[in-house]
């Protein structure tokens, strides 16, 4: 609707000058396409809570957690299937930086914003088989142990590590092993100076150091991609809210403004009113629902975004005409005002708009520009009914 609203001002405007040739019409006609697919993408990037597209990573491929939290919390579409699976409404994975043979570990944690707030941080370390025959070993279990490493310039301290998170794990698994490390991204992202990474201690029972061929987690060196360390962390960036559809008054233009033309229907609008007509048959069409596609690889985003590779929106669509049934599922407000439409009892009153009554949100899995894999959650991006408001 936009790019129609936007291209009959310009033939407008364009009626008043001066004569142009063919060429000058032509290239005139590309610029102002071009301005208003860069201001629709602009805007669309806003929608997203971006300012620029990231950089696209064609060669890099998500982490496995990430894909299948994904498909845990989102359907083909990409739409949520329940809103309550996801801890906020961001989950960011980030790579050790470090990339040590020993078992330490850091994060660049530059792109999350202050203003996010930190809900969890899991450390994800892959441990692998043990070197050494377990035939004569009489270890069984071990205790493993997550420090966060201190600057003792800073404050006068005298400890180099705080303890985070500590549990016993089977000497003899393989496999991931989660350890929560919140408290340390949370003080890293009040002080970015702070983070000076993570430390892993692996000790017997008894407390000694245990032998480094029993217990082995595979570091970002020497180790596939698939198995490297790896930083998971859930934040909220305040976006997520409730919104209540009823409240809207579909006469008002500003909360209209964004849904599809055919939700604003009214007796006093010839080429609106058309829009609720079938262009085969000449007949009024009820209000209803429709497909509305938005295929990101059309838009050029593909490079970047790893899951969906589009959605359908949807849009609404069709008259509201008196009666109103509840198939229509209209509000009381609506129904008064379609009454007050069909008796003619104030001048000026146009007939209940066809507009969106229940919305969900998508899910989008992508890389940033820093090539971390982020899985974000946005609301109120699907139609999923109509009704006459």
């Amino acid at each position: 609707m936009l790019l129609f609203v936007v291209s009959f001002a310009a033939l407008c405007t364009a009626a008043a000058r001066p004569p142009l040739s063919y060429l000058e019409n032509h290239f005139a006609a590309d610029n102002e396409s071009e301005e208003v697919r860069s201001a629709a993408i602009k805007r669309l990037l806003e929608v997203f809570g971006m300012e620029d597209p990231p950089a696209i990573h064609r060669h890099k491929q998500p982490p496995q957690y990430m894909l299948d939290l994904y498909n845990t919390v989102a359907d083909v579409d990409g739409v949520t299937k329940d809103p309550y699976l996801l801890e906020g409404n961001t989950v960011r994975s980030f790579f050790d930086k470090l990339r040590s043979e020993q078992v330490e570990f850091r994060f660049n944690l530059s792109t999350v914003s202050r203003t996010e707030k930190i809900l969890t941080a899991e450390l994800h370390l892959f441990k692998l088989q043990p070197l050494a025959p377990l035939t004569f070993n009489r270890h069984h279990f071990c205790q493993v142990s997550v420090y966060q490493l201190l600057d003792t310039s800073k404050n006068n301290k005298t400890q180099d590590k705080k303890l985070l998170s500590s549990r016993l794990i089977p000497v003899h698994s393989t496999g991931w092993e989660v350890f929560t490390i919140t408290q340390a991204v949370r003080s890293w992202m009040i002080d970015e100076g702070s983070n000076m990474g993570l430390h892993v201690v692996v000790r017997t029972l008894g407390g000694s150091q245990m032998d480094g061929k029993l217990i082995r987690f595979a570091s970002g060196r020497n180790h596939h991609q698939s198995k490297q360390p790896m930083l998971v962390l859930f934040t909220d960036d305040g976006r997520r809210r409730s919104t209540s559809l009823e409240s809207i008054d579909p006469n008002d233009t500003t909360a209209t403004s964004s849904l599809p033309q055919a939700s604003m229907s009214g007796p006093s609008s010839r080429s609106t009113r058309s829009l609720d007509y079938s262009e085969e048959e000449g007949v009024s069409l009820p209000c209803q629902r429709l497909p509305l596609y938005v295929d990101f690889e059309e838009i050029g985003w593909s490079g970047w975004i790893v899951s969906p590779r589009g959605y359908n929106a949807y849009h609404c669509k069709g008259s509201c005409r008196f009666p109103l049934g509840q198939n229509m599922r209209p509000t009381n407000h609506a129904t008064v005002q379609s009454i007050i439409n069909a008796l003619k009892l104030i001048k000026g009153i146009e007939k209940p708009c066809c507009v969106p009554d229940k919305l969900f949100s998508i899910n989008l899995l992508y890389f940033d520009d820093a090539e971390n894999v982020v899985l974000k959650q946005y609301n109120d991006m699907v139609a999923g009914s109509c009704g006459c408001h």
